[in-house]
């Protein structure tokens, strides 16, 4: 302030010395006093006002009294034409307020009550008086509003902005969008970052609070996190008005200090309380349909407060987010629908006396949870089961409805023609065109029944499709490769060959789609000795925990397609008994 003030003096050269009339006039005044001229540069001040302002003579004297003297609530410069006091001396008119602020000399702020009046004097021109008293006294120690920053230059808030945009678009993860969002306002703009989201039905969730350590680390704050109270209409509180869309605001350990005047601001005065913060910048998050919450980012241990001349970088920082957790909120809502669609569309296993069956689906990671990968398995009218797998091209809804026609159309041929197989593919893939929009598509087809001793039968086709893998089990494996035909849509109407095979008892088949084995930059070999070696190593395991290990272990990392699995087995394998040896 010294500095700025010495600089004023150079640039407005030294002021006239006041009258001893006027000097005399204004010390009898029991409040600190000083009067402007018309161009509003102080030209006296009585001994109470250099006291107050921590100001001496020389420094006031001269000086534009709105540069010198007029601020807002955090510190920040006041533009002119948003100066009561300041508008009451062009208007040349008496006026009053009972709070605005003064700055002081040692830096700190003055809360004042102020009057100011104009008179004229004849020799000397149009003067204003101006009164004051201190809501406060300043001689007290009492935490003072810390001076306020800089705003940031315009090249840096660009690239900041540029940032913002580039990495929260690049995610539909609604906790994705969340966590980068904090990662770029702190502790790059503050010590804290906090987030209020509003969900579906109206709740109000605080969502994130995060504080950044001296190191850099961010903590999460779960404690004080959670349900909020309702938003109140009325409420003129920061938060409330955030949350309604209103406006952005600056608020301070103050500000909630008055009675509350709903839930939601007794909550956010123990944020306040909790967290240490002395400043903080209230900016609603919005959609371009609605209002999806609150940022707020506040300081602490930065004794600086924020500025009104901060708000601007902090709403374009919302707004950003907010469109973000729109197109993540939007995802996810396609996604939660395309799931339950899947999961209707993927029927339950039947009950097959004495065989095991267990299913799997994963969707492909950046599609929209459904696709045409599928599985299948009923009971058919001489009281053999139907095995199928399938894959129609595709991972979309598109794809799902293709897959939902080809697996009901197979199951009606299947259960009405007491035919081999490969003769019910081969009605499949000659109606196909004509009766689903379904242009190529892989399966295996086949049907399983007990063949005595404690053995099996497996016959089946395969039209394109990866072939089945049979693990003993002792750990040995073997790939059924016969029956191999082409996959259904090329219009070809060769015969389809059929194949059959007995399981011997404690053995497993696995029939699974492409998207197991198949990695780019890999051959399919590559994939499929991996899930032979994986498969034998867990061949003694119990079939749920088989098959779960088998995808967590086989799947390629970078697959970015979907995965059906169906795992078979037949009776007589070690896990199929107790330890007091009784089977289950």
């Amino acid at each position: 302030m010294a500095e700025s003030v010495t600089g004023r003096t150079a640039r407005q050269g030294a002021a006239p010395a006041p009258s001893a009339e006027l000097t005399t006039a204004l010390e009898a005044i029991g409040a600190g006093a000083y009067v402007v001229d018309e161009e509003g540069r102080i030209i006296a001040a009585n001994v109470l006002a250099e006291r107050l302002l921590a100001w001496s003579a020389e420094d006031l004297l001269g000086h534009d009294a709105h540069e010198l003297l007029h601020r807002g609530p955090q510190g920040q410069t006041l533009p002119r034409t948003q100066c009561r006091m300041r508008q009451s001396f062009h208007d040349r008119r008496p006026a009053q307020a009972d709070i605005d602020y003064f700055a002081r000399g040692d830096g700190t702020l003055l809360p004042i009550s102020w009057m100011i009046t104009p008179y004229d004097v004849a020799a000397d021109g149009d003067r204003t008086l101006i009164v004051f008293h201190a809501n406060e006294d300043p001689l007290e120690t009492v935490p003072q509003p810390e001076p306020a920053a800089e705003p940031m230059p315009e090249l840096e808030r660009l690239a900041l902005l540029a940032e913002t945009t580039t990495r929260l678009t690049s995610t539909l993860d609604t906790e994705e969008t969340l966590r980068r969002l904090v990662e770029l306002v702190v502790p790059r703009l503050a010590d804290w970052a906090v987030v209020d989201l509003i969900s579906e039905r109206d709740e109000v969730w605080r969502t994130v609070v995060v504080h950044a350590e001296e190191d850099g680390t961010l903590v999460h704050r779960e404690d004080l996190q959670g349900p909020m109270p309702p938003v109140p209409q009325a409420s003129s509180m920061p938060l409330s008005r955030a949350l309604r869309g209103v406006a952005s605001t600056l608020a301070d350990q103050q500000t909630y200090r008055q009675p509350p005047d709903a839930g939601i601001a007794v909550e956010q005065r123990h944020l306040f309380d909790a967290t240490g913060m002395h400043s903080a910048a209230i900016a609603p998050i919005r959609s371009t349909r609605d209002v999806l919450g609150a940022l707020t980012v506040g300081r602490s241990e930065n004794p600086v407060a924020f500025t009104s001349a901060e708000l601007p970088l902090i709403e374009d920082i919302a707004r950003r987010a907010g469109l973000a957790l729109d197109n993540a909120r939007l995802y996810q809502r396609q996604r939660k629908v395309a799931e339950t669609m899947q999961n209707h569309l993927l029927p339950q296993m039947p009950g097959v006396p004495d065989l095991q069956m267990t299913v799997r689906y994963l969707p492909a990671p950046h599609a929209s949870q459904v696709g045409g990968d599928w599985y299948d398995a009923f009971r058919l009218s001489d009281g053999s089961t139907a095995l199928a797998i399938g894959d129609v091209v595709g991972h979309d809804l598109e794809a799902a409805a293709g897959m939902a026609q080809v697996r009901n159309m197979l199951r009606a041929y299947a259960w009405s023609q007491q035919e081999p197989p490969s003769r019910i593919v081969e009605r499949l893939d000659e109606a196909i065109h004509h009766i689903t929009d379904v242009s190529m598509a892989t399966v295996i087809f086949g049907r399983i029944e007990a063949a005595g001793d404690g053995h099996w039968q497996l016959s089946w086709t395969n039209a394109g499709h990866p072939p089945p893998l049979l693990i003993s089990r002792d750990g040995l494996t073997q790939y059924l490769t016969e029956g191999h035909g082409l996959l259904l849509g090329t219009g070809a109407r060769a015969p389809r060959p059929d194949a059959t095979i007995s399981l011997p008892p404690g053995s497993t088949l696995v029939l699974y789609t492409d998207g197991l084995v198949e990695a780019r930059g890999h051959i399919l070999d590559v994939g499929l000795n991996r899930l032979r070696r994986h498969a034998a190593s867990l061949a003694h395991r119990p079939l749920g925990s088989f098959t779960d290990q088998l995808l967590r272990r086989v799947r390629p990392a970078e697959n970015d397609d979907d995965v059906a699995l169906l795992a078979l087995r037949t009776p007589g394998h070690a896990t199929d008994w107790d330890a007091s040896g009784h089977g289950r």
